[in-house]
């Protein structure tokens, strides 16, 4: 909706010299989509595929430049991930809030932060 383009470019442009925090919105964006074209073009130069690493398949990924998320937040009350980011939440921590993305304040994003604290990272360790 045309609202929502206008607070969007309102707030890219309000932040374009931020550089501490990234901030990624699921806007047309597929995880599943990512994995194939990744393999796809491993397939197209050639990889060979005994050598291929995480580390190695992370940067035919469309987000190699982009950090992974430390941090996952899910606005409108829905529990699940929809396609978001696949290969790169696996250690992410997830929250879940059933505030709509529009109504999203800085006192949400505080409450995400301050949960976010509390919790113990084990990055798939299991202690």
């Amino acid at each position: 909706p045309n609202k929502c383009q206008k607070e969007l470019i309102s707030a890219i442009d309000k932040t374009k010299h931020n550089n501490r925090t990234t901030l990624i919105l699921a806007l047309s964006y597929s995880g599943r989509w990512d994995i194939i074209n990744a393999i796809k073009i491993l397939n197209q130069e050639n990889v060979n595929i005994d050598t291929l690493n995480e580390e190695k398949f992370s940067q035919y990924l469309s987000t190699k430049h982009v950090p992974n998320p430390e941090l996952v937040i899910r606005t409108s009350g829905e529990k699940r991930i929809s396609n978001f980011l696949l290969w790169e939440i696996a250690y992410s921590e997830l929250y879940f809030t059933k505030k709509l993305w529009p109504e999203f304040r800085r006192e949400d994003l505080f409450e995400a932060i301050y949960e976010f604290q509390k919790r113990n990272r084990r990055f798939g360790q299991l202690n």
